[in-house]
């Protein structure tokens, strides 16, 4: 994946907070790190009943400083997510009617969030209550060495495809779908994942219109879609209990999410992406 050299790009959609201790917020819900499938992206991000939005605060100045160019997304990695942040709100911002822009935040090791306090344990997610994906960057070092992901700019890529897919889902009202506490491969839990996949194979499929990404090769796709598969329930179920249990499923398995994205990336439409639709 390479990006347009003389593309500007906008590191106001990013907030950055590495390096920051959070601030304690009081009343609100602890993000879980017990569970570890919440590494598979996010999941629908956060817990009810928190302490709702909060300020981003003024991080970012030197981020801004550092990343104005797509020559600078070529050269470095904090760069790169800007701009795949800002191509993949370019991509919502013409194809979903009413999109409204969300922000991301870089983080280490803990932040506070519209959901509540959160480690980096839980991987990257989307609040809903403040509309905010959140992302410890170290989190794609994981990726390769935890999860098995061959990585890549591009699967980084998907990573924030995906939680912005999120962000689509609550925009339309079907995100909440996936808190009605049931699991397995039917569930509305993996079908919103899935859902956030298609999202994701969607805007990879226009990426080169939104004027950040010049080339995006059959390699880069591989890539995504390989660490679509490593975050796969089953996949992540062998590696931590040394079994597969299809009933306790909240993402779907590799192959389904792999397909998934395939299917949005096959020139796919917000609404065949959707499987609530008409429901």
């Amino acid at each position: 994946m390479r990006f347009r050299r003389g593309a500007r790009l906008d590191a106001s959609q990013v907030s950055d907070r590495r390096g920051m201790s959070p601030v304690a917020l009081g009343g609100g819900g602890i993000v879980s790190v017990i569970a570890l499938v919440i590494y598979l992206l996010g999941g629908g991000g956060g817990e009810e009943g928190g302490p709702g939005p909060i300020n981003l605060g003024q991080g970012g100045a030197e981020l801004a400083a550092q990343c104005q160019t797509g020559e600078d997304a070529n050269q470095r990695d904090d760069c790169r997510i800007v701009a795949v942040v800002n191509s993949v709100q370019a991509y919502w911002t013409e194809s979903s009617d009413g999109y409204q822009q969300a922000k991301t935040v870089f983080f280490t090791d803990a932040t506070n969030t519209g959901c509540g306090n959160a480690t980096s344990a839980v991987g990257p997610f989307y609040c809903p209550l403040d509309r905010t994906i959140y992302i410890d960057l170290g989190f794609y070092e994981q990726l390769r060495t935890r999860f098995g992901a061959k990585g890549g700019p591009f699967a980084e890529a998907y990573v924030i495809a995906h939680e912005y897919g999120h962000h689509v889902q609550n925009l339309i009202g079907v995100l909440d779908r996936s808190r009605d506490g049931r699991t397995g491969p039917g569930s509305s839990a993996v079908k919103v994942e899935l859902m956030a996949d298609c999202l994701a194979g969607m805007w990879a499929q226009g990426a080169l219109e939104t004027g950040f990404i010049e080339e995006l090769t059959d390699d880069d796709i591989r890539d995504g879609l390989d660490a679509a598969a490593a975050v796969g329930d089953d996949r992540i179920q062998e590696k931590v209990q040394g079994r597969v249990d299809p009933e306790a499923w909240t993402h779907g398995s590799a192959e389904e999410r792999q397909a998934a994205f395939k299917s949005g990336y096959a020139a796919g439409s917000l609404q065949d992406c959707n499987p609530f639709a008409g429901t």
